[in-house]
């Protein structure tokens, strides 16, 4: 028995709906800069991921064929491994891909849900991150006056890179949260003025 081929589209798209549950917010031309920015950073932080990729099949072949471990090597997969997940946070709250668990907030209209986006943006999220980046500069910036580096005696010689990396990724988060705070008052205040539909694609860039 072969199942109609009307039902399988059916299925595929049922599918793909509940994966892609985006919010289509409206954007703005501020929006449309600053997830440029992000987008643009985010991308080239995929990047990362290719170097860690090298650096561990380096690593592998230097112990395993020519009985070599190196120190370095796994230090620089960790730092470059976290700075390409931190660096890429921004992007995800930029196109809607960070993991969320919905249960009530799907079957709500889409001004409803502008109203929880503007709460959690105001009252959850940027707080956060404003308090987060506010710990996070003098905690880099001490590293970076000891001139902090690894405790192991192979290790890398520039610890703070990556504390600043950290600091610098919450700040990418803030501008990504902001964009999106702009679209949310755009929806529910039309403030600022929102673009029209036909004069964007999927990523806010202009036609």
């Amino acid at each position: 028995m072969t199942v109609p081929e009307r039902h399988t589209r059916a299925s595929v798209s049922d599918t793909d709906e509940l994966i892609h549950h985006h919010t289509e917010l409206p954007t703005t031309r501020p929006s449309q800069w600053l997830d440029a920015l992000i987008s643009a950073i985010g991308k080239g932080a995929a990047w990362f991921w290719v170097v860690v990729t090298g650096v561990i099949i380096w690593a592998v072949v230097s112990r395993y064929a020519f009985g070599q471990g190196s120190v370095l090597l796994e230090e620089v997969q960790w730092h470059v491994a976290g700075a390409g997940w931190l660096l890429g946070l921004g992007y995800t709250l930029v196109v809607d891909d960070h993991v969320r668990v919905d249960v009530l907030y799907e079957r709500l209209s889409l001004r409803n849900r502008g109203w929880i986006e503007l709460f959690g943006l105001l009252v959850l999220l940027l707080p956060f991150l404003c308090l987060a980046l506010y710990e996070m500069v003098p905690y880099a910036m001490s590293s970076f006056e000891v001139s902090e580096s690894s405790q192991a005696p192979a290790g890398l010689p520039a610890r703070w890179v990556l504390k600043g990396v950290v600091a610098l990724a919450f700040a990418l988060i803030i501008v990504a949260a902001v964009s999106r705070l702009l679209k949310v008052t755009a929806l529910l205040f039309g403030f600022p003025r929102p673009i029209p539909m036909g004069s964007k694609t999927d990523h806010g860039e202009a036609r």
